[in-house]
C-alpha cells in the first residue's frame, strides 16, 4: 500500500522547493551521514562507522522491502538533505484505526530553519496519511529533544503519552 503513495513529489520551502522520494540503497551514504548529523544519534552510536556500515545497509534494504515500510528522503540539486521512515500499522484499538508511524525524521542541521521538516510532515498528514487510509500520524521523540518537541506541536501534534524501550541482546 505504501508503494501506492505518488511520489516523487516537490515540496515547497522556504528558500524554494526540495524533492520527496523514496529512498534506494544507493542513498545509504546519506542516511547514515543525516543520522550521525544528529548529536543525539551520535551519542546512541550512529557516527557513521565504517565498521557498522553493513548493518545500515542491511537495515535499509530491510525497510525498502518491508510490507508497510518506507524509507523517503529529500534531495535538492541532488544531494540528500532530509529523511524519514513512515510504517502503516493497522489496529484493532480505537475502533480498527490505522496509523502512520513516522520515524527518524532527519533534516541536516545547517537547513533546518528553512522549512523541510515542516513540509515533510505536512506532507505526511495531509498526502501520505489519507492516501494509507490512515487516521492517526503517530511518532515518537527522544526527551531531550525539546527543540523539536516545540516543532511538533507548532505543527498540531500533539504529547499525549509517555514511550517506554527496553533494549535486548543482538542476536
Amino acid at each position: 500500500m505504501l508503494a501506492d503513495l505518488q511520489l516523487p513529489v516537490t515540496l515547497t520551502v522556504r528558500t524554494g522547493s526540495v524533492l520527496l522520494r523514496r529512498a534506494t540503497v544507493d542513498d545509504a551514504d546519506a542516511i547514515i551521514t543525516l543520522l550521525a548529523d544528529d548529536p543525539i544519534s551520535a551519542a546512541r552510536g550512529d557516527v557513521a562507522s565504517d565498521v557498522d556500515r553493513e548493518r545500515y545497509e542491511r537495515g535499509l534494504a530491510e525497510v525498502l522491502t518491508a510490507d508497510g515500510n518506507d524509507q523517503l528522503v529529500v534531495e535538492r540539486e541532488g544531494a540528500v538533505i532530509g529523511m524519514f521512515q513512515l510504517t502503516r500499522i493497522p489496529g484493532v484499538s480505537r475502533r480498527g484505526a490505522t496509523r502512520v508511524l513516522v520515524e527518524a525524521v532527519r533534516v541536516r542541521t545547517d537547513l533546518r530553519s528553512d522549512g523541510i521538516g515542516s513540509a515533510m510532515m505536512r506532507w505526511v498528514s495531509d498526502v501520505a496519511a489519507p492516501a494509507l487510509d490512515a487516521q492517526m500520524v503517530q511518532l515518537t521523540s527522544d526527551a531531550a529533544r525539546v527543540d523539536a518537541h516545540r516543532f511538533y506541536e507548532r505543527l498540531g501534534y500533539v504529547g499525549s503519552h509517555r514511550g517506554f524501550k527496553l533494549s535486548v541482546p543482538a542476536h
